[in-house]
């Protein structure tokens, strides 16, 4: 594990592995740098592979209040660490973070998204961002981890298997930072008009099993921004298996 330092001066912890051309990985809720280490595993022998925590998380530093800004200036670093510019893949509120980095200048060679939680012409979630607050606050984290799951999809039922699975304590350890990830889903709320400033080429991806909202989501990218191309992986969901992803990210990072 080594760390960067961001621009307000936050410790950000981040592993590299590989050898070859640089990928970062960013993720989504309730995810760390271990999360992706299975697809990283696949795609090492051919890319040096950056895996961070992103701020409040695992290893890494926080702030005293969030802004998405500073998640911005943690990738930048975490870039410049790599070269400079790299390649950028992205799952869900993590995908909505590397794409608002892009907007906002920082360099990539091509950036690859698996379902950023965006739902343009819908109601910005900032009352339910507040509704998680006060649960934290309140120190209920279990409560608030399972009105996200459920808030974002998932049944109830299926909520309460998660609270009943072995990584449940995992989640709940960074649940503190579930406010982060609704604010940048918020980047979608409108409209996705601000994807059209992006000039790397992107990659949409969405699973043929998925909800309604995240083909429309990359379809709307692919619309947007001047090079992007939505694009299906079939037989997947929100959870995209490695082993079928790894071959498209690999088809796309060249």
């Amino acid at each position: 594990m080594d760390h960067v330092t961001s621009t307000d001066g936050t410790r950000i912890a981040f592993d590299r592995t590989g050898n070859g051309p640089a990928i970062v990985m960013v993720v989504g809720a309730f995810c760390t740098r271990l999360t992706t280490k299975t697809l990283s595993y696949v795609l090492a022998p051919h890319y040096t592979i950056f895996e961070y925590d992103r701020r409040g998380r695992g290893d890494s530093g926080d702030a005293p209040s969030y802004a998405v800004e500073r998640e911005y200036e943690d990738l930048a670093a975490i870039i410049a660490e790599a070269g400079g510019s790299a390649f950028v893949y992205g799952h869900s509120s993590g995908a909505a973070l590397a794409l608002g980095a892009a907007a906002q200048g920082v360099p990539m060679r091509k950036i690859a998204v698996y379902e950023p939680p965006f739902f343009p012409g819908q109601e910005s979630p900032g009352a339910f961002t507040e509704e998680v607050r006060e649960l934290l606050a309140a120190g209920d984290r279990e409560e608030a981890a399972l009105r996200f799951i459920v808030n974002t999809g998932a049944p109830r039922e299926a909520a309460e298997q998660i609270r009943n699975a072995p990584f449940w304590p995992d989640m709940l350890a960074i649940a503190h930072t579930l406010p982060s990830d609704l604010t940048l889903s918020d980047l979608g709320a409108v409209d996705l008009n601000w994807t059209a400033g992006i000039r790397e080429p992107i990659l949409a991806l969405f699973g043929g099993e998925s909800a309604d909202w995240a083909s429309n989501a990359a379809r709307l990218i692919a619309e947007t921004a001047p090079d992007a191309r939505a694009s299906v992986v079939e037989g997947q969901a929100h959870g995209v298996s490695d082993e079928t992803l790894a071959p498209v990210l690999r088809d796309f990072f060249v």
